[in-house]
Parts: C-alpha cells; structure tokens; sequence
C-alpha cells in the first residue's frame, strides 16, 4: 500500500491533474496517472499540461483522456520563445474556462505548491488535493512535500488522497506506429545493437562531461554498435563535440527527430546511455535498458527502481567543487546572496568510463535480460 488510501470520491465525472514541467516530471506521474484511471473508470481524465503534452499524447495509448494547455505562468509553466510573455488577462480566461469544466476532483502533482496550489484552488474543483511545502497554502487534502523521496511514489501518495490505489511502480509509455515510422525512416531498422547517447541534461550539475561520453561512443563503435548521439537544439554543440572527439562512426541525431521520432528511435535501441534528464526516463518507460549517470541525491528521488534492465550510476560528490558547500542539504533553488552554492559545475565527474561500459555489457548479456 503506499500511503493512507482514502475512500473514493463519490460522483466523479472530471478530474484535472496540473503536471505542467519537463519530459522526465511526466514520466514520473505516470504511475499515479495510471492509478486514477483504474479507480476512476468512467471519469475523464484532464491533464493541465504544456503544448507539447497535447502533441505527445495526441493519440497515444495511455491513462490521460484531454490536454489543457496552460499559458505561461510563474511557477506554474515556462513559456517557449514562440510563445507570448506571461499575461494576468490569458491565465484569468484559461481559469475561467476551467472552472466551466466543472472538475470534480484537482489534483496539484507539480512541486511544493507555492504558486501551484492557488493554482489549484482557483480551477474551482468540488475537491482538491496535493502536496504542500511550508510556504504553500493548503488544498482540501494534502500531503506535506518532503524533498527526498521517489518522485514515483510521491505521486502515488497524491492520488492515494483521492482514494486511488496503485497499479504499478512503474512508468510505462507506448511507442505508436508513426514514432517507429518516423525513426526508421531517418534511421532505417538496426542491423546491428543500436546503442544512443544522450549527453545534455537542463541542470550543468548534472551533466557527464562530453569527453567521457566521447570515450564511451568510441569503445561502443570499436566493438561493433551502431551509435547515435541524440540531443535538444540547444544541446547541438555538445552533441558535436561527442561526435567529433570519438574519432570513430558515430551519428548525431539533434534535429532530425522529433519527440515522438526519438521515442521510436529508443525502442529500437539496444541500451540507452544518458545523463540524469528526460530521455533516460523515457527510454525505461519504454522497457528499453538505460545506464543512467545521476548525482546521489537525485539516485534517490528520480532513478528507475528496476535493476533487471536498468543499472542507475551514482556519483557521490555532496560537496560543491567550486567552493565546497555541501549541496546534500542545498536543495532549494539558490538565489545570489543567500549563503547557498550557485555554482553551475558538474557534480557527476567522477563516475568513471569502465563502470559505464561494463554496465551496458551487463546489460547486453543474455543475463542483463536484453531483448
């Protein structure tokens, strides 16, 4: 059981989970998506998510019915640089137009909840439910936010509040016929153990430096894969320079896929080998191995629990390189001024190449249980 499972509410037509962040976040909702759909059979499921939730979920197989497209927010979404700036009028109407939707239930699945829970409150739900940090107000039901848990079971504590029991612990996400259609026609099917790299992450704390990927890549394509970088826009450059310093047949893949393109392009792969970001997550919920490269506090809240195809590698490094603050208890964002570390290097340096590379032999193995 995970958590206090509350009774179910009674005459539920509508529920709206806020899950508006980045690709990683989603995955770890699912599992508690997954279990509001079980509870709540003939209820229509609504995330309140970004543009590219619509896109990604637009006919997929999955727990979630409707995306609601939130404008930009503080604290609740980030605009994209095609997207207009924050407005008081564009959030006051999407409101309005929420509370038209007369939701039952609304769930806050998307942090402390400073800014989320008035969010919430204000899609003037019969009932609401969520986390609160010390600095949120509260929502009907609620869950203090702790920073260290399994993002997974963290919501599966939210939906637990509603009565939702779970069904899994484990994401899982569907590769359609156009995500494969797509990478296939960019890649054609593998002849050979495909292997991809992912080697960007948002946070530079996070990221393995280029170079060891570069190692990697070249050691994989000496022994006969086939390997693929893949990487945001923003992240060409690094993509390159992995290309560029392996000095063996490698592929960049940034710009020739889309997100459902990368999808079907990890379902075909062999291992994927990424930093702690989105892709990682993804490539797991879609039942492909992963070597993932994570700092200890985010092995604790974010790795895949399962070892049977997933072999999560941790640095232990707490102490900021730069100047030293231990970063293990530095878990709110830092402001300049504050006494806390704001220093953007990487905490994962000292994972080194031959425990990666004996992890993706592992898992290539007929025991690392590969397909």
């Amino acid at each position: 059981m995970i958590g206090k499972v509350r009774d179910l509410v009674d005459d539920v037509e509508r529920i709206a989970v806020l899950r508006a962040n980045a690709l990683g976040d989603f995955i770890f909702v699912l599992p508690a998506l997954d279990a509001l759909r079980a509870s709540y059979p003939h209820a229509e499921l609504v995330l309140i998510g970004a543009p590219w939730h619509e896109r990604l979920l637009r006919d997929r197989p999955g727990p979630v019915d409707r995306v609601l497209v939130v404008p930009p927010a503080p604290g609740i979404r980030a605009g994209g640089a095609d997207e207009p700036a924050f407005s008081t009028d564009s959030l006051d109407r999407f409101l309005a137009d929420a509370r038209r939707e007369r939701f039952d239930i609304a769930l806050q699945m998307h942090g402390g909840g400073r800014n989320s829970n008035p969010f919430v409150a204000a899609l003037g739900a019969r009932l609401t439910a969520g986390l609160r940090s010390p600095d949120a107000p509260p929502l009907d039901r609620w869950l203090r936010y702790v920073y260290y848990q399994p993002e997974i079971v963290r919501y599966l504590e939210v939906a637990a509040l509603v009565g939702a029991s779970p069904t899994t612990v484990v994401p899982r996400l569907v590769a359609t016929d156009a995500d494969l259609a797509e990478a296939r026609a960019v890649l054609g099917p593998p002849d050979r153990p495909r292997v991809a790299l992912h080697p960007g992450a948002s946070d530079p704390r996070r990221r393995w430096p280029a170079e060891r990927f570069a190692e990697v890549a070249a050691r994989l394509a000496a022994d006969g894969y086939e390997v693929l970088v893949t990487g945001t826009p923003e992240e060409r450059d690094l993509a390159d320079r992995v290309v560029e310093a392996a000095r063996a047949p490698v592929r960049s893949l940034v710009g020739e896929l889309s997100l459902g393109g990368l999808i079907g392009c990890y379902r075909d792969c062999a291992v994927v080998v990424s930093n702690d970001t989105g892709p990682v997550h993804v490539a797991a919920a879609l039942d492909t191995p992963t070597v993932g490269i994570f700092w200890v506090g985010n092995l604790i809240n974010c790795a895949v629990p399962l070892r049977g195809r997933h072999r999560p590698i941790g640095s232990w490094t707490i102490h900021c390189p730069e100047c030293g603050i231990d970063c293990s208890r530095d878990i709110y964002p830092a402001r300049p001024g504050d006494g806390t570390c704001t220093h953007q290097v990487s905490f994962v340096t000292d994972v080194p190449v031959v425990e990666v590379l004996d992890a993706v032999a592992d898992l290539v193995t007929p025991y690392g249980g590969v397909r």
